[in-house]
């Protein structure tokens, strides 16, 4: 006799998707970066763009919101917030452009923020053979340059 309530073993009928095995993988992975990066009181977004800053002192707002499909209208107040909390630093480029650079705060928080990430990508990295690895990273990045 089968019990009234018993919940039916439900089968995922998308579990063979890439796009959604990407997208749930995602969602785990940025989950624990964002666990990983609390204590440097960053959120992934800002800790990504203070270490494209970090290692392209002078690189525009434009050069880094490309460089992270950030569009424009999201990366004024993603800077404008840095600017404000003296992570990062404005310098004139040219008539209108101006070179962004990391101040001794942002430097110390990209360092720590730094040490977060490299403890998340350890764990994760851990479920593959160096082989294996390599062979997921490049797959993804030609997901990616699909885009």
């Amino acid at each position: 006799m089968a019990k009234k309530n018993a919940t039916p073993k439900l089968h995922d009928p998308l579990d063979a998707l890439l796009g959604y095995q990407l997208r749930r993988a995602s969602s785990v992975m940025m989950a624990d970066l964002a666990a990983s990066l609390r204590e440097t009181g960053l959120r992934p977004v800002e800790a990504s763009i203070l270490l494209v800053i970090e290692s392209s002192p002078g690189c525009t707002q434009s050069d880094v919101g490309r460089l992270l499909a950030i569009k424009r209208a999201n990366m004024v107040p993603l800077i404008a917030g840095l600017f404000k909390r003296d992570l990062v630093y404005r310098a004139p480029v040219d008539g209108r452009s101006q070179a962004l650079f990391l101040s001794p705060t942002g430097e110390a928080l990209a360092k720590d923020a730094h040490q977060a990430i490299d403890r998340h990508e350890i764990r994760f990295k851990a479920l593959f053979d160096e082989p294996a690895f390599q062979q997921l990273l490049s797959a993804l990045k030609q997901v990616r340059e699909l885009g």
